[in-house]
This record gives structure tokens, sequence and C-alpha cells, in this order.
């Protein structure tokens, strides 16, 4: 059947407003993600609300002004465009979904924010990011084994996500888990070794290696080791470990080495111990995912270099070592992506 030609005419000129629109809405929020970018969210929002005069119920538009509310502190209309892209059930579903869970949560709603994340992680089958919220929502209400069950599942989405590892690190920290502490901060310490978060990282793996040993003013010889074995009997000898390794820094046979020297020297052997200790029965992710890591890289030629990777941060000397021996960190990045 042939159109007539009135008939077409009206379909071009629709088609074409279509993409006319389109195309300004394109436009608009390219607009508004560069003012958003460069913090000025309320020129940002200025731009996204003549994008949705051209088309109301855009996924992408709403979702994006409904960040630019948030961060304009603005949380109900933040909450508002969160769910007209909810709604519709479409594209940028898990953005709306942290978006609203987010404002819920800075309006003092975090028991409905974390009721909103689990809706979330059901209907969109789990994202690491909804884990790891869910999970601070539960840190923020002190239910701190709720937050660990939770963040480890993030972690098993993506083991590459540095926040997880250190709210998990955090987690055991606070709970006073040493080993566990330590193993969840030298992940996180190995995937961001240098931003402004890895020195306060760095100080708590310090904290959890020396902790326990302190030694004797009027008994110049004397170390003392606070030693209260863990509930958790799977990890009582390595805490008793990480102590004699932090209290050996005082022995004969290590005068004279530098405190650099010692952290290699005692990662190794943290490393390594662990490794001996796993057996096929543990399964937790200590176990099978930091461990089975570690206990490999302690055994491999480049664990030195490691070490100086996750202290660029906070160590002068391990900036210099980094910078004088490129062909080692080549290597250690050639051996990770084999491993």
């Amino acid at each position: 059947m042939k159109l007539k030609p009135t008939v077409l005419f009206t379909l071009l000129l629709f088609f074409s407003l279509q993409n006319f629109a389109q195309s300004g809405v394109e436009e608009f929020v390219q607009e508004g993600i560069e003012h958003h970018d460069n913090g000025d969210y309320d020129k940002a929002i200025k731009a996204y609300k003549k994008a949705l005069k051209l088309d109301p119920l855009s996924t992408l538009v709403n979702y994006e002004i409904a960040l630019s509310y948030f961060n304009n502190k603005d949380y109900e209309l933040a909450i508002k465009h969160s769910d007209i892209v909810l709604k519709q059930n479409k594209e940028h579903v898990l953005q709306a979904y942290m978006t609203k869970g987010s404002a819920l949560d800075m309006q003092g709603k975090t028991k409905e924010s974390i009721k909103l994340f689990k809706k979330a992680i059901k209907k969109t089958e789990g994202h690491y990011l909804l884990y790891y919220n869910l999970a601070l929502n539960y840190y923020k209400l002190n239910a701190l084994d709720d937050a660990e069950e939770n963040v480890i599942l993030g972690i098993e989405n993506n083991p590459n996500h540095p926040s997880s590892h250190l709210m998990l690190a955090t987690i055991h920290h606070q709970k006073g888990n040493t080993v566990q502490t330590l193993l969840a901060t030298h992940y996180f310490l190995f995937l961001e070794p240098n931003s402004p978060r890895s020195e306060g990282a760095y100080a708590m793996l310090k904290e959890n290696f020396g902790g326990n040993v302190s030694k004797d003013e009027n008994k110049p010889n004397t170390i003392n080791i606070m030693f209260s074995p863990n509930d958790d009997s799977q990890f009582g000898a390595a805490e008793l470990m990480v102590s004699m390794l932090e209290a050996s820094k005082t022995l004969e046979k290590n005068e004279g080495k530098s405190d650099d020297e010692m952290f290699v020297e005692n990662t190794e052997s943290f490393f390594k111990v662990l490794g001996e200790l796993k057996e096929k029965k543990n399964k937790e992710i200590w176990w099978t995912f930091y461990t089975a890591f570690f206990y490999d890289l302690a055994k491999s030629e480049h664990l030195e270099t490691y070490c100086k990777y996750i202290t660029q941060n906070v160590n002068e000397n391990a900036q210099q070592w980094l910078t004088d021996n490129e062909e080692k960190l080549a290597d250690f990045d050639t051996w990770l992506k084999t491993e």
C-alpha cells in the first residue's frame, strides 16, 4: 500500500522532530555532566531541566539530575527523580537505586535505606556496589556481623573494589581481630597504594602488627607481649606469630637492619605461616582468597617489590626504590597477570 503524500510528510516531520529532541537532550546532558564534574550542581540541574522539557521520562536525564540533587543535598528531589527511573525499570536502574538509597541514609532513614538495598539486590541479582552500600549502612548501625557478611558478598562479586577491602579491614579492626584486619588492609593497599586513604590504612596495618608488643622501660632487655587468643581458634596461632615477629626486631640477629628490611622479612613470614596453616576445610575468604594470594606472593621473587609498592605513599625510600627498580616493578606486573 502506498502512503499518501500528506501522511508521508507527517511521518517525516515526526521523526525529524524526534531526532531533533534527542539531539537536544544529549547536548543538555553533556552540558550538565560538565557542570556536575566541576562541582557546580546548580548549573548542572538547570541544564538537566532543559533536557527534561524535551524528554520528561528519560531515564538518563532523571538519573543525572537525581545525582546532582543528591550532591546539592536536596535529597527529596534526588529520591523523586530516582523513583521516575525505578518505575520504568529500564536503563540506569542500578544507579537510581544507589542514589535513592544514599539519599534515604543521608536523611537519617538508614533502616529504610537498608530495605531498599536488599530489594535492589533481589531485583538486579546483586551488584558489588549494592552490597557495599548495604554493608556501609549496617556498619553505621554498628551491626558489624551483617556489615561483614554483605561486604564479603560484594568482594566475591568484584575483588578489585578497594573500598570493600578497607571496610572489611575496619570492621575487624573494630572487632579486635588482628589477622583478618591485616589481610584485608594488605589487599586494600595492594589495590590503592597511593591515595589519601592509603596513609590511614598503613597506620592501621602497623598498629595491628605491633599493637601487642611493648618494651619495659625499667628492663631495657625485656619485651612484653600481651596476647589474648581469639575465640576463633583458626587464627590463634597466626595472631601469636604476628606478636612474635614484631618482638623479633629486638633480637641480636636483627640488629642493624632497617625498618624497611624488617617490614619485608616480617611480611614474608606472616604470609608464609598463614599459607602453611591453611587446611582444606578452611573455606572462608580469609583462606581461599587472601591467604591463597599472599602465600603465592611470599613464595615468589616479588615480595620486596610488593612491600615497596604498598608503602609508596608513606615511605620516601619506597618511592625511590620503585623509581630505581622499574624493571622489577614490570616483572611484578607480569607475574600478577599470569597469576
